[in-house]
Order: C-alpha cells, then sequence, then structure tokens
C-alpha cells in the first residue's frame, strides 16, 4: 500500500510516492509507514514499524555516504509498493537531502533534484550548499 498524497508526501517521476516529515512531530494516525528511514546523529527511539538507521548530524552529510545510498536504494526499491517515510528531527534538511537523491533514483536529473524536491516537498529542503552538492555528486555517481 503507498502513501496518498498531502501530508509531506512527494511522488517521484516513477510514480512511487514517500513521506518526508520531523521527529518531532507523530506521524498521522492511521498513517503509519512500513518503513521508516531515520536520518539523526544518534539512534532515533524503537519504532513499532520496520526502521533503518542513516547516522547523519544535522546540518551535515551523513557519516557515510555508501550507508546512506544502500538504506536509500532500498527505500526506493520498497516505495513501489510499501508506505516509506523519510524523517530527520526538524524534516527539512537531511530529509529534503534523502528525497532529493530519492528523485534522481526516481529519474530526476541530480542537477534539478534539489529543486524538485523544494517544489513538491518545503521550499527550504536541502539547507547547506554541501548537502546540494552532496545530491548532485551521489547523483551522478548513482547514474554514472
Amino acid at each position: 500500500m503507498t502513501w496518498h498524497l498531502g501530508d509531506g508526501v512527494v511522488e517521484l517521476p516513477d510514480g512511487r510516492r514517500v513521506r518526508g516529515r520531523g521527529l518531532r512531530s507523530a506521524p498521522p494516525a492511521g498513517a503509519e509507514p512500513e518503513l521508516g528511514v531515520y536520518l539523526t546523529a544518534a539512534p532515533p527511539p524503537e519504532q513499532a514499524w520496520e526502521s533503518r538507521w542513516v547516522a547523519w548530524p544535522d546540518f551535515w552529510l551523513p557519516r557515510s555516504t555508501a550507508d546512506a545510498v544502500a538504506v536509500l536504494r532500498e527505500a526506493h526499491e520498497r516505495a513501489a509498493a510499501a508506505r516509506v517515510e523519510i524523517a530527520c528531527d526538524g524534516g527539512t534538511g537531511r530529509t529534503g537531502t534523502a528525497l532529493a537523491l530519492l528523485a534522481v533514483l526516481g529519474g530526476v536529473a541530480p542537477e534539478d533534484a534539489v529543486a524538485f524536491v523544494r517544489s513538491r516537498y518545503r521550499r527550504r529542503a536541502v539547507e547547506t550548499p554541501w548537502q546540494a552538492r552532496w545530491v548532485r555528486r551521489t547523483g551522478h555517481l548513482l547514474r554514472g
């Protein structure tokens, strides 16, 4: 089962839908994910659903690009048939950066991915220049 549009849900060009949110707010009642990907500096609290953790300090980049890419590839694949959410503390910088890389996996050119996410998720998504650069570089590696 996939998400309905709204409440932070982004539809990628390949039709997959992924929800972004901040961990400071609970998921909407009845809209729990089947897989959650949590981008935080320290391990997040246990969830009632399947989850993955990517070590990712606030305002920075993932501690391991290889680990982040592996988890985001899995999230993209699973989003074809399951409710997948991506979340960090505030739901903007790290979440937006991860959503931009998912957009690349969904068919968006790496140089257009940040604009894609800002227009469909949050206008301030991908908060730092180095996050935007990471999306472009990593996106080109994925498509390379």
